[in-house]
């Protein structure tokens, strides 16, 4: 059967800003990918072929988008991203770093100790998994005026706070771009339903030609603009979440689920 090539040879040495692990002059061959018909763009990933082991993989959370389309509202936010990923992807992956791109979250009223919740879930999967690297980008909070659903007399609007995360898909696009530009990777995985992050994907799959794979958080459908630049696409289901939980406590540490999820 013929073997699609890239359309580079990796390099026989790795920059040693970008630190990954390998055997000089190894050249990857894989089989053609089978055209999926669950969206436009995507396909069903096929297995390596023989020639190399594995495919230097690199994964970009949206831990914004992951936590609004899949954990919130559940018992699995003590989630293991490393495995929950792992799970989806064919054994020739060789996940060498995870990018994990959130914000600092702020204490509330309502809910005071979220800060310190956060703070346990980050130190505890960093420490378990050391190949996850975390990015902040930040929550702006200002006032605007929303639309009564019912109006009240002559009163059409009212002031509300509203709070949005900044900089994460950002951050997560240039991350994309420069890893795939400074051939860190083979395949980039993004976790995301974000159709901001679309260019970086089509720009790094045209000009430097890796593979990309789109996860898509929760059942919903996946943007079809993302799908367009998807060499493979997949969804994190509940049993993915469920089966991929952290150990509780972390091993040799005082790290706990907090009781509250």
């Amino acid at each position: 059967m013929p073997v699609e090539r890239p359309t580079h040879d990796p390099p026989t040495t790795l920059s040693q800003s970008v630190l990954i692990p390998g055997p000089p002059n190894i050249r990857l061959s894989f089989t053609p990918l089978a055209v999926s018909t669950a969206g436009r763009g995507a396909s069903s990933e096929a297995p390596a072929s023989i020639g190399w082991s594995s495919i230097r993989t690199f994964v970009y959370v949206d831990g914004f988008n992951l936590y609004y389309r899949a954990l919130r509202g559940t018992q699995w936010k003590w989630l293991d991203l490393l495995a929950v990923i792992s799970r989806l992807l064919q054994p020739h992956h060789r996940i060498l770093t995870v990018k994990y791109f959130t914000a600092r979250v702020s204490a509330t009223y309502a809910d005071p100790s979220k800060p310190q919740r956060q703070d346990v879930y980050l130190h505890a999967l960093q420490h378990y998994r050391p190949e996850i690297e975390v990015y902040f980008g930040h929550f702006l909070r200002h006032r605007v005026r929303a639309a009564l659903a019912q109006p009240v007399g002559n009163q059409r609007t009212v002031e509300v706070m509203r709070t949005e995360e900044k900089g994460s898909d950002v951050n997560l696009a240039v991350h994309l771009l420069n890893d795939g530009w400074l051939d860190a990777y083979d395949c980039g995985v993004v976790v995301s339903n974000d159709s901001d992050i679309a260019e970086a994907m089509r720009l790094v799959r045209r000009h430097r030609g890796k593979r990309i794979g789109l996860v898509t958080p929760g059942t919903g459908r996946p943007s079809r603009r993302l799908l367009a630049h998807a060499d493979f696409a997949r969804h994190i289901r509940v049993n993915g979440l469920r089966n991929s939980q952290l150990p509780n406590p972390i091993p040799g540490t005082n790290f706990r689920k907090p009781a509250a999820w």
